[in-house]
């Protein structure tokens, strides 16, 4: 009788094991995640650089010039090259812009080039959208004050304008801008 009245000793031992081996499985599954997280988000090793896109215009060298290590990681069109360094390609557009001018009874006529640093891919760009750009260039165009293009100073700041508007259309249509520069090579204001 006495063995009937004694408890019967519990297993804590299998119960302690479970909890170990659960818990060692999430320390390691957590320690994996935030592995593969931290790689994801650039902060391995390897991936420490930011991305380069292959197809993007590249800047081109004057001849007997080293490449400016900082212009790597710029964005196309976010900068302005220094044109000691790099050589500029120009194009001129065939038409020129005939456009009413703001709250006046005047006309505008201009003829247009522009310029870039980069390779054959923003003068290509350029020429493949040439309608979308002449569209942009009206609008702005026809936005602007005749006394103010009768300055010096109001022409340029059209000419920063025109640029911002093909860029804009460039960027909207390829992905990339790359248009430095905006010239005038016929201007009339009647």
């Amino acid at each position: 009788m006495s063995d009937d009245a004694a408890p019967k000793p519990k297993k804590k031992g299998k119960m302690k094991l479970i909890i170990m081996v659960v818990g060692g499985l999430v320390l390691v599954g957590g320690g994996v995640a935030g592995g593969m997280v931290a790689a994801g988000m650039g902060l391995g090793g390897a991936h420490a650089g930011p991305k380069v896109d292959p197809n993007a215009p590249k800047l081109v060298l004057r001849p007997g010039q080293s490449e400016d290590p900082t212009v790597e990681f710029k964005a196309v069109g976010s900068f302005q090259p220094d044109p000691r360094l790099y050589k500029a390609s120009y194009y001129t557009m065939d038409q020129p812009f005939t456009s009413n001018l703001r709250d006046t009874d005047g006309i505008a006529q201009i003829s247009l080039g522009v310029s870039t640093f980069y390779d054959a891919k923003v003068l290509d760009n350029f020429k493949d959208n040439e309608m979308p750009i002449r569209s942009a260039v009206l609008e702005t165009l026809a936005d602007q004050d005749a006394f103010a293009l009768g300055t010096p100073e109001g022409k340029t700041q059209l000419q920063a304008k025109l640029k911002d508007a093909m860029n804009k259309v460039l960027v909207q249509k390829t992905g990339y801008g790359g248009i430095d520069d905006v010239y005038f090579t016929n201007f009339i204001i009647q």
